[in-house]
């Protein structure tokens, strides 16, 4: 039945920027493993794909880029950094369905089969952008734990996380705790 896609059932803004911050966890160390980047986009829905040392560190270079509009105090300056991040990578928005199965999504890279770093930058920043223009706010943040300072988003009610985790946060919260018992 045309306009049905299952494969394509859930993914949204929101999904991107999950997307997002889970390659960033897995690019933003010293010395990211190939597998571990494919085996983050096989789980958010892309194909398994064998990626080069040197599409590696282009996703790399595009994940310390993306990592600043995490790093925004607010939706002002996290405006700033998208705007920027579009004007460097951006092209006139399309639709796409990459094949028959895929589902139509918007693009705003160059052209389906462009640069890995191009894909990561504005797929994630069209999503980020829309979750700033959704909720007015930065759409994430950085760990406040010194010993993380993993990015993280915003993605649900409430108060604005300050934690990756309720790891994080625990081991921050006992922290403080053991200093006041000094």
């Amino acid at each position: 039945m045309p306009g049905t896609q299952p494969d394509f059932a859930g993914r949204s803004a929101r999904d991107a920027v999950r997307r997002a911050v889970a390659l960033l966890d897995v690019l933003l160390v010293a010395d990211p493993s190939p597998d571990s980047v494919a085996d983050v986009l096989v789980e958010y829905g892309e194909p398994r794909i064998q990626l080069s040392a040197h599409e590696v560190a282009e996703l790399r270079a595009a994940a310390l880029e993306l990592r600043e509009v995490f790093a925004a105090p607010d939706a002002a300056s996290a405006a700033e950094v998208l705007n920027a991040l579009f004007a460097a990578y951006a092209g006139p928005p399309r639709l796409t369905a990459h094949d028959a199965n895929f589902g139509w999504h918007l693009h705003v890279d160059s052209s389906d089969d462009g640069p890995w770093g191009a894909w990561l930058v504005t797929s994630s920043a069209l999503a980020l952008a829309t979750l700033v223009a959704d909720r007015q706010s930065a759409p994430g943040g950085l760990c406040a734990s010194p010993s993380c300072g993993k990015p993280f988003a915003h993605l649900g009610g409430g108060s604005p996380r300050r934690y990756c985790s309720s790891r994080c946060a625990t081991r921050e919260r006992v922290a403080a705790h053991r200093a006041r018992q000094g």
